[in-house]
Protein backbone atom coordinates (compact mmCIF):
# COMPACT_ATOMS: atom_id res chain seq x y z
CA UNK A 1 0.00 0.00 0.00
CA UNK A 2 1.00 3.77 -0.82
CA UNK A 3 0.64 6.64 1.61
CA UNK A 4 -2.44 7.21 -0.03
CA UNK A 5 -4.09 4.21 0.28
CA UNK A 6 -2.97 3.77 3.83
CA UNK A 7 -4.96 7.46 5.10
CA UNK A 8 -7.90 5.55 5.74
CA UNK A 9 -6.58 2.59 7.65
CA UNK A 10 -4.65 4.37 10.23
CA UNK A 11 -7.58 6.81 11.16
CA UNK A 12 -9.38 3.95 11.90
CA UNK A 13 -6.70 1.57 13.66
CA UNK A 14 -8.06 1.11 17.42
CA UNK A 15 -6.51 3.47 19.88
CA UNK A 16 -21.66 -24.34 10.93
CA UNK A 17 -22.52 -24.60 7.86
CA UNK A 18 -24.93 -27.10 6.27
CA UNK A 19 -24.13 -26.37 2.86
CA UNK A 20 -23.58 -29.15 0.37
CA UNK A 21 -20.34 -30.55 0.16
CA UNK A 22 -18.70 -29.99 -3.57
CA UNK A 23 -17.15 -33.34 -5.05
CA UNK A 24 -13.27 -32.91 -4.99
CA UNK A 25 -11.48 -32.52 -8.42
CA UNK A 26 -9.28 -34.88 -9.78
CA UNK A 27 -5.78 -34.13 -8.77
CA UNK A 28 -3.46 -32.79 -11.22
CA UNK A 29 -0.03 -34.24 -11.46
CA UNK A 30 1.85 -30.99 -10.07
CA UNK A 31 -0.67 -30.78 -6.90
CA UNK A 32 -0.58 -31.98 -3.55
CA UNK A 33 -3.56 -33.19 -2.32
CA UNK A 34 -4.65 -31.31 1.68
CA UNK A 35 -6.83 -31.77 4.08
CA UNK A 36 -10.17 -30.35 3.02
CA UNK A 37 -10.99 -28.48 6.17
CA UNK A 38 -12.91 -25.86 4.05
CA UNK A 39 -16.12 -28.26 4.67
CA UNK A 40 -16.09 -27.10 8.12
CA UNK A 41 -17.05 -23.31 6.78
CA UNK A 42 -19.97 -21.01 5.10
CA UNK A 43 -19.82 -20.43 2.03
CA UNK A 44 -22.64 -17.69 2.15
CA UNK A 45 -25.73 -16.13 4.39
CA UNK A 46 -27.85 -19.38 3.20
CA UNK A 47 -25.98 -21.46 6.05
CA UNK A 48 -27.43 -19.66 8.71
CA UNK A 49 -25.90 -17.45 11.58
CA UNK A 50 -22.51 -16.81 10.73
CA UNK A 51 -19.75 -17.25 13.42
CA UNK A 52 -16.71 -18.12 11.00
CA UNK A 53 -14.81 -16.70 8.28
CA UNK A 54 -15.95 -17.77 4.48
CA UNK A 55 -13.12 -19.92 2.78
CA UNK A 56 -13.81 -19.26 -0.06
CA UNK A 57 -15.54 -16.32 -2.19
CA UNK A 58 -18.65 -16.68 -4.42
CA UNK A 59 -18.22 -18.31 -7.73
CA UNK A 60 -19.78 -15.02 -9.77
CA UNK A 61 -16.95 -13.08 -8.11
CA UNK A 62 -13.90 -12.65 -10.95
CA UNK A 63 -10.52 -11.29 -10.58
CA UNK A 64 -9.48 -8.91 -12.55
CA UNK A 65 -6.33 -10.48 -14.25
CA UNK A 66 -3.10 -8.47 -13.99
CA UNK A 67 -1.94 -6.90 -17.85
CA UNK A 68 0.41 -8.93 -19.53
CA UNK A 69 4.12 -7.24 -19.45
CA UNK A 70 5.60 -5.24 -21.94
CA UNK A 71 9.05 -6.37 -23.22
CA UNK A 72 10.81 -3.71 -21.10
CA UNK A 73 8.66 -4.30 -18.05
CA UNK A 74 9.53 -8.54 -18.62
CA UNK A 75 13.22 -7.07 -18.52
CA UNK A 76 13.12 -5.34 -15.68
CA UNK A 77 11.45 -8.03 -14.05
CA UNK A 78 14.72 -10.62 -14.62
CA UNK A 79 17.32 -7.97 -13.55
CA UNK A 80 15.15 -7.75 -10.16
CA UNK A 81 15.07 -11.50 -9.83
CA UNK A 82 18.78 -12.08 -10.65
CA UNK A 83 19.77 -9.82 -8.45
CA UNK A 84 17.57 -11.11 -5.38
CA UNK A 85 18.51 -14.67 -6.34
CA UNK A 86 21.72 -13.97 -5.82
CA UNK A 87 21.26 -12.69 -2.09
CA UNK A 88 22.79 -15.22 0.46
CA UNK A 89 22.67 -12.91 3.86
CA UNK A 90 20.17 -10.16 4.98
CA UNK A 91 20.61 -6.95 7.33
CA UNK A 92 18.53 -8.27 10.69
CA UNK A 93 17.85 -4.56 11.81
CA UNK A 94 17.70 -1.40 9.57
CA UNK A 95 20.59 0.41 11.63
CA UNK A 96 23.63 1.21 9.46
CA UNK A 97 26.25 -1.74 9.51
CA UNK A 98 23.81 -4.29 10.94
CA UNK A 99 24.95 -7.17 11.13
CA UNK A 100 23.67 -10.23 8.54
CA UNK A 101 21.93 -13.83 8.80
CA UNK A 102 21.71 -15.55 5.76
CA UNK A 103 18.47 -15.72 4.02
CA UNK A 104 15.84 -18.42 5.02
CA UNK A 105 13.39 -20.30 3.40
CA UNK A 106 10.30 -18.43 4.67
CA UNK A 107 12.60 -15.29 3.39
CA UNK A 108 13.32 -16.92 -0.36
CA UNK A 109 9.31 -18.18 -0.47
CA UNK A 110 8.01 -14.79 0.12
CA UNK A 111 10.20 -13.76 -3.02
CA UNK A 112 7.69 -14.51 -5.46
CA UNK A 113 7.07 -13.28 -9.32
CA UNK A 114 4.19 -11.61 -8.29
CA UNK A 115 6.18 -10.01 -4.88
CA UNK A 116 8.72 -8.38 -7.14
CA UNK A 117 6.09 -7.07 -10.10
CA UNK A 118 4.44 -5.50 -6.59
CA UNK A 119 7.69 -3.49 -5.73
CA UNK A 120 8.66 -2.59 -9.34
CA UNK A 121 5.03 -1.14 -9.76
CA UNK A 122 5.13 0.23 -6.18
CA UNK A 123 8.93 2.47 -7.71
CA UNK A 124 7.71 2.84 -11.36
CA UNK A 125 9.91 0.47 -13.01
CA UNK A 126 13.09 1.35 -11.07
CA UNK A 127 14.95 -1.77 -10.92
CA UNK A 128 17.45 -0.60 -8.25
CA UNK A 129 14.99 1.13 -6.45
CA UNK A 130 12.91 -1.93 -6.16
CA UNK A 131 15.73 -4.11 -5.00
CA UNK A 132 16.73 -1.72 -2.16
CA UNK A 133 13.07 -1.55 -1.10
CA UNK A 134 12.52 -5.51 -1.14
CA UNK A 135 15.33 -6.04 1.05
CA UNK A 136 14.48 -2.94 3.28
CA UNK A 137 10.95 -5.04 3.18
CA UNK A 138 13.07 -8.26 4.73
CA UNK A 139 14.75 -6.41 7.19
CA UNK A 140 12.01 -4.81 8.58
CA UNK A 141 10.09 -8.32 8.89
CA UNK A 142 12.82 -9.79 11.45
CA UNK A 143 13.41 -6.52 12.92
CA UNK A 144 9.71 -6.17 13.94
CA UNK A 145 9.53 -9.39 14.80
CA UNK A 146 6.74 -11.49 12.41
CA UNK A 147 7.57 -14.86 14.13
CA UNK A 148 6.38 -13.63 17.17
CA UNK A 149 2.71 -12.25 15.78
CA UNK A 150 1.36 -15.40 16.73
CA UNK A 151 -2.58 -16.25 17.37
CA UNK A 152 -1.85 -16.24 20.64
CA UNK A 153 -0.40 -13.07 21.69
CA UNK A 154 -2.82 -11.17 19.48
CA UNK A 155 -5.72 -12.68 20.73
CA UNK A 156 -6.48 -10.43 23.52
CA UNK A 157 -7.03 -7.57 21.00
CA UNK A 158 -9.27 -9.28 19.48
CA UNK A 159 -12.06 -10.38 21.78
CA UNK A 160 -14.38 -7.84 20.39
CA UNK A 161 -14.01 -8.72 17.36
CA UNK A 162 -12.73 -5.07 16.05
CA UNK A 163 -11.23 -6.58 13.38
CA UNK A 164 -12.68 -9.15 11.43
CA UNK A 165 -11.98 -11.19 7.93
CA UNK A 166 -15.39 -12.28 6.34
CA UNK A 167 -16.37 -12.36 2.98
CA UNK A 168 -15.40 -11.56 -0.33
CA UNK A 169 -16.04 -8.86 -2.95
CA UNK A 170 -17.10 -9.12 -6.57
CA UNK A 171 -14.01 -9.49 -7.56
CA UNK A 172 -12.97 -12.20 -5.13
CA UNK A 173 -10.88 -9.97 -2.81
CA UNK A 174 -10.93 -10.98 0.67
CA UNK A 175 -13.06 -8.36 3.16
CA UNK A 176 -11.23 -7.18 5.85
CA UNK A 177 -13.45 -4.98 8.28
CA UNK A 178 -11.86 -2.43 10.73
CA UNK A 179 -14.62 -1.29 13.72
CA UNK A 180 -13.49 1.58 15.94
CA UNK A 181 -16.86 0.49 17.98
CA UNK A 182 -15.62 -2.45 19.06
CA UNK A 183 -12.07 -1.14 20.87
CA UNK A 184 -10.96 -2.82 24.06
CA UNK A 185 -8.02 -1.88 24.64
CA UNK A 186 -5.59 1.09 25.64
CA UNK A 187 -3.22 2.62 23.32
CA UNK A 188 0.31 0.40 22.30
CA UNK A 189 2.46 -1.30 19.96
CA UNK A 190 0.36 -4.28 19.83
CA UNK A 191 -2.98 -2.47 18.05
CA UNK A 192 -0.54 -2.12 15.72
CA UNK A 193 0.64 -5.14 15.06
CA UNK A 194 -2.89 -6.46 15.51
CA UNK A 195 -3.44 -4.87 11.86
CA UNK A 196 -0.40 -6.31 10.39
CA UNK A 197 -1.26 -9.46 11.81
CA UNK A 198 -4.39 -9.66 10.14
CA UNK A 199 -2.98 -8.25 6.64
CA UNK A 200 -1.01 -11.21 6.75
CA UNK A 201 -4.27 -13.63 7.38
CA UNK A 202 -5.91 -11.74 4.53
CA UNK A 203 -3.10 -12.57 2.39
CA UNK A 204 -3.06 -15.71 3.71
CA UNK A 205 -6.72 -16.31 2.32
CA UNK A 206 -6.41 -14.52 -1.31
CA UNK A 207 -6.70 -16.58 -4.04
CA UNK A 208 -5.63 -17.28 -7.57
CA UNK A 209 -5.25 -14.38 -9.70
CA UNK A 210 -5.89 -12.16 -6.13
CA UNK A 211 -3.07 -10.08 -4.67
CA UNK A 212 -5.44 -7.64 -3.22
CA UNK A 213 -7.64 -6.60 -0.72
CA UNK A 214 -11.23 -5.24 0.29
CA UNK A 215 -10.71 -2.54 3.34
CA UNK A 216 -14.32 -1.92 4.63
CA UNK A 217 -13.52 0.71 7.61
CA UNK A 218 -17.27 1.34 9.54
CA UNK A 219 -17.11 4.28 11.90
CA UNK A 220 -20.61 3.82 13.13
CA UNK A 221 -20.49 4.23 17.06
CA UNK A 222 -17.28 5.14 17.30
CA UNK A 223 -16.49 7.43 19.41
CA UNK A 224 -13.16 9.84 18.69
CA UNK A 225 -10.90 8.53 21.77
CA UNK A 226 -11.65 4.77 19.89
CA UNK A 227 -9.20 5.86 16.66
CA UNK A 228 -6.07 5.74 16.43
CA UNK A 229 -3.57 8.63 18.04
CA UNK A 230 -1.37 10.62 15.45
CA UNK A 231 1.76 8.55 16.28
CA UNK A 232 0.18 5.40 15.49
CA UNK A 233 -1.35 6.96 12.85
CA UNK A 234 2.80 8.02 11.35
CA UNK A 235 3.83 4.23 12.66
CA UNK A 236 0.76 2.35 10.42
CA UNK A 237 1.38 5.00 7.59
CA UNK A 238 5.16 3.51 7.34
CA UNK A 239 4.45 0.21 7.49
CA UNK A 240 1.47 -0.18 4.68
CA UNK A 241 3.37 2.15 2.52
CA UNK A 242 6.27 0.86 2.64
CA UNK A 243 5.92 -2.83 3.48
CA UNK A 244 2.53 -3.85 2.01
CA UNK A 245 2.84 -1.78 -1.50
CA UNK A 246 0.11 -2.91 -4.38
CA UNK A 247 -2.26 -4.78 -1.64
CA UNK A 248 -5.36 -2.64 -1.43
CA UNK A 249 -7.70 -3.11 -4.27
CA UNK A 250 -10.41 -1.21 -2.63
CA UNK A 251 -10.99 0.73 1.08
CA UNK A 252 -14.45 1.44 1.89
CA UNK A 253 -15.05 4.05 4.55
CA UNK A 254 -18.59 3.90 5.65
CA UNK A 255 -20.44 6.19 8.73
CA UNK A 256 -17.69 8.65 8.83
CA UNK A 257 -18.21 11.18 11.61
CA UNK A 258 -16.81 14.46 12.01
CA UNK A 259 -13.82 14.41 14.08
CA UNK A 260 -12.29 11.78 11.79
CA UNK A 261 -12.59 14.83 8.97
CA UNK A 262 -9.56 16.93 10.22
CA UNK A 263 -7.34 13.92 10.44
CA UNK A 264 -8.41 13.01 6.55
CA UNK A 265 -7.53 16.70 5.73
CA UNK A 266 -4.34 16.62 7.09
CA UNK A 267 -3.16 13.44 4.99
CA UNK A 268 -4.63 14.40 2.09
CA UNK A 269 -1.47 16.34 0.81
CA UNK A 270 0.53 12.92 0.66
CA UNK A 271 -2.55 11.16 -1.41
CA UNK A 272 -1.07 10.02 -4.98
CA UNK A 273 -4.59 11.09 -6.88
CA UNK A 274 -3.81 8.48 -9.28
CA UNK A 275 -4.92 5.90 -6.30
CA UNK A 276 -7.92 7.89 -4.75
CA UNK A 277 -10.58 5.92 -7.11
CA UNK A 278 -9.94 3.14 -4.56
CA UNK A 279 -11.34 5.23 -1.75
CA UNK A 280 -15.12 4.86 -1.89
CA UNK A 281 -16.84 7.00 0.70
CA UNK A 282 -20.34 6.29 2.52
CA UNK A 283 -21.18 4.22 -0.56
CA UNK A 284 -23.95 1.19 -1.06
CA UNK A 285 -21.61 -1.91 -0.10
CA UNK A 286 -24.02 -3.68 -2.02
CA UNK A 287 -22.36 -2.17 -5.25
CA UNK A 288 -18.99 -3.53 -3.89
CA UNK A 289 -19.51 -6.88 -2.02
CA UNK A 290 -22.03 -9.83 -2.80
CA UNK A 291 -25.27 -9.56 -0.48
CA UNK A 292 -24.51 -13.57 0.50
CA UNK A 293 -21.45 -12.27 2.04
CA UNK A 294 -22.07 -8.85 3.04
CA UNK A 295 -22.49 -8.04 6.88
CA UNK A 296 -26.31 -7.54 7.83
CA UNK A 297 -25.31 -4.65 9.68
CA UNK A 298 -23.76 -3.14 6.50
CA UNK A 299 -26.50 -3.39 4.20
CA UNK A 300 -25.94 -7.36 3.27
CA UNK A 301 -27.62 -10.65 3.94
CA UNK A 302 -25.04 -12.04 6.30
CA UNK A 303 -26.14 -12.65 9.84
CA UNK A 304 -23.12 -12.63 11.94
CA UNK A 305 -22.01 -13.01 15.13
CA UNK A 306 -18.83 -12.54 16.22
CA UNK A 307 -17.83 -15.37 19.47
CA UNK A 308 -14.16 -15.22 19.66
CA UNK A 309 -14.09 -18.74 20.82
CA UNK A 310 -14.72 -19.65 17.70
CA UNK A 311 -13.89 -17.37 14.95
CA UNK A 312 -10.49 -16.84 16.03
CA UNK A 313 -9.02 -20.06 15.96
CA UNK A 314 -11.28 -21.11 12.96
CA UNK A 315 -9.40 -17.96 10.88
CA UNK A 316 -5.91 -19.37 12.56
CA UNK A 317 -7.00 -23.11 11.52
CA UNK A 318 -7.68 -22.02 7.81
CA UNK A 319 -4.66 -19.53 7.37
CA UNK A 320 -2.27 -21.79 8.82
CA UNK A 321 -3.72 -24.77 6.50
CA UNK A 322 -3.45 -22.30 3.57
CA UNK A 323 0.33 -21.75 4.47
CA UNK A 324 1.51 -24.64 4.97
CA UNK A 325 -0.07 -25.93 1.67
CA UNK A 326 1.63 -23.55 -0.03
CA UNK A 327 5.08 -24.17 1.69
CA UNK A 328 4.39 -28.11 0.59
CA UNK A 329 3.91 -26.56 -3.21
CA UNK A 330 6.69 -24.23 -2.97
CA UNK A 331 9.60 -26.89 -1.91
CA UNK A 332 7.90 -29.80 -3.92
CA UNK A 333 8.23 -26.43 -7.58
CA UNK A 334 11.92 -26.93 -6.49
CA UNK A 335 12.08 -23.88 -3.63
CA UNK A 336 12.37 -21.09 -6.34
CA UNK A 337 12.75 -17.16 -5.66
CA UNK A 338 10.59 -15.86 -8.25
CA UNK A 339 7.74 -18.77 -7.52
CA UNK A 340 4.35 -17.88 -9.30
CA UNK A 341 1.85 -16.79 -6.75
CA UNK A 342 -1.24 -19.10 -8.35
CA UNK A 343 0.98 -21.93 -8.36
CA UNK A 344 1.42 -21.45 -4.66
CA UNK A 345 -2.18 -20.92 -4.25
CA UNK A 346 -2.81 -24.66 -5.63
CA UNK A 347 -3.94 -23.58 -8.91
CA UNK A 348 -3.52 -26.22 -11.90
CA UNK A 349 -0.38 -24.61 -13.62
CA UNK A 350 3.00 -25.03 -13.71
CA UNK A 351 5.43 -23.65 -11.59
CA UNK A 352 8.27 -21.19 -12.72
CA UNK A 353 10.55 -24.43 -13.14
CA UNK A 354 8.45 -25.91 -15.00
CA UNK A 355 7.40 -22.96 -16.76
CA UNK A 356 10.78 -22.13 -18.11
CA UNK A 357 12.01 -25.79 -18.72
CA UNK A 358 8.62 -25.85 -21.13
CA UNK A 359 10.29 -22.64 -22.69
CA UNK A 360 13.25 -24.04 -23.29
Amino acid sequence: MSANESAEVVASVPASTNGDVKPEAPVAENQIETPKIEDDFPNSAADGLIKKPFANPLETAKPVKPAELTADQQAKYETVLKAVSAWTTVPNTSEKNAPTAPITDDERMWLTRECLLRYLRATKWNTTEAETRIKRTLTWRREYGMEKLTPDYISIENETGKQVILGYDNNGRPCLYLRPSKQNTEKSERQIQHLVFMLERVIDLMGPDQETLALVINFGESKSGQNASIGQAKSTLDILQNHYPERLGRALIINSPFYVWPFFKIITPFIDPATREKLKYNEDLRNHVPSQQLLKSVGGDVEFEYDHLIYWPALNKLAEQRREAKRERWVQGGKQVGELENYLKGQDSPSASQGTSAEN
